[in-house]
């Protein structure tokens, strides 16, 4: 067990591991129950032969090493599951440590199928299984008991193996360049920035009028830099019913706002009442060509959900027969696109995902090709040779 207090320690522990390793394999534990931003609890990193904890809750603990180690290019940073581990060590260095090596993505082209479990990658590629008496600790009392410290080591030790082992299946499937595109979304900045005037597009909701989008977008945004700067959950500023019911109704004054269902708790104070009336204001005079656009909503035409259904079983079968994940061969705007006909298959589907996937969809949809079954399993009939 080790776990790091000090400022001497991590800069020791930090230069033998860059000397030594050039992988280290990151994991954070952080709180984020009552707080917009996540509060960082402790850093877990390993290299091939040393592994710690650090403390960075420990006063005057200097993470310059740990930056350094992250900025490392030489040095490949190791997660699983890395967005929220990578917006904690965004807001720290102001930058994505670089190269990454996420287990959850590239396990996807390994046959473990999507937003594969840490677990299941623990038991099926290191044969052992992870004590879950921690999972749920409170990371931010101290002093940490040795089952905590044993539990978040644990995390990056079994890591190492499972890299390595990814590493060796990547090698003989040649399949490292299939996950490009999910990469470059995990390491591009803009993933991070949690921009208010964007926070609308996380909303449920059925408002398809241009004055209540505008308004909708409005509350938002002023929801959302409120969450920021108080450092709060957004749903501890307004509820999300909340936020839409503001929408349809547009309130215009105290009162309008406290006579809302969504809003007789939790109405904000005064100071802040003003600046959510001005948002709503704003909203209810914008030019309606102004309002956000909202995606196409797939069409609701008997025949176009058989062909739909159709599709979806022919990329479970061929997903499942290639031991790739779904989602990285086309996503549910991909098929949409695919069914409708309206766009060349190349700007859909090309390279591998062409092959794995789109030249029997161009067949299914042209009619040349059949989905049956022996009861057990789905088979492809080309009924080209028949026409």
């Amino acid at each position: 067990m080790s776990l790091i207090t000090d400022s001497e320690s991590l800069s020791s522990f930090c230069k033998k591991v860059a000397a030594t390793s050039d992988f280290i394999t990151v994991d954070t534990e952080f709180m984020r129950e009552t707080t917009y931003w996540s509060e960082l609890c402790l850093i877990q990193i390993a290299g091939e032969e040393e592994a710690a904890a650090i403390d960075v809750l420990s006063n005057n603990l200097d993470l310059s090493p740990i930056l350094d180690l992250m900025r490392n290019v030489s040095i490949t940073k190791v997660f699983h599951a890395a967005r929220q581990d990578l917006e904690i060590f965004f807001r720290l260095m102001g930058e994505i440590p670089r190269p990454i090596f996420d287990t959850q993505i590239f396990s996807m082209v390994c046959g473990f199928g999507e937003s594969v479990g840490y677990e299941t990658l623990v038991r099926s590629l290191t044969k052992e299984t992870i004590d879950k008496t921690a999972r749920f600790t409170n990371w931010k009392q101290r002093p940490l008991s040795t089952q905590q410290i044993s539990y978040a080591l644990s995390d990056v030790t079994h890591l190492r193996v499972i890299y390595k082992r990814l590493l060796q299946m990547l090698a003989k499937n040649g399949r490292t360049d299939w996950v490009a595109q999910e990469l470059e979304v995990l390491t591009n900045a803009q993933t991070y920035l949690m921009e208010p005037n964007e926070s609308w597009r996380r909303l449920k909701h059925r408002l398809s009028r241009p004055r209540h989008l505008l308004i909708l977008r409005e509350v938002a945004a002023w929801r959302e830099s409120e969450a920021q700067r108080r450092n709060i959950p957004r749903t501890h500023v307004l509820r999300d019913q909340a936020l839409v019911e503001i929408a349809t109704q547009a309130p215009r004054s105290e009162g309008a706002l406290r006579a809302l269902r969504g809003l007789k708790s939790g109405l904000p104070k005064t100071e802040r009442l003003e600046s959510l009336l001005a948002a709503i204001k704003r909203g209810a005079e914008l030019p309606e060509n102004m309002a956000p656009v909202l995606p196409d909503r797939p069409k609701k035409d008997a025949s176009m959900e058989a062909t739909r259904d159709l599709i979806k079983i022919l990329l479970k079968h061929n997903s499942h027969e290639h031991g790739v994940a779904p989602k990285l061969i086309i996503n549910a705007d991909g098929i949409e696109k695919l069914i409708s006909r309206d766009n060349d298959i190349s700007e859909i589907l090309s390279g591998w995902r062409y092959e794995i996937f789109g030249k029997h969809a161009t067949k299914l949809l042209e009619g040349n090709l059949a989905l049956g079954t022996n009861g057990k399993h789905i088979k492809l009939i080309d009924l080209g040779h028949l026409l």
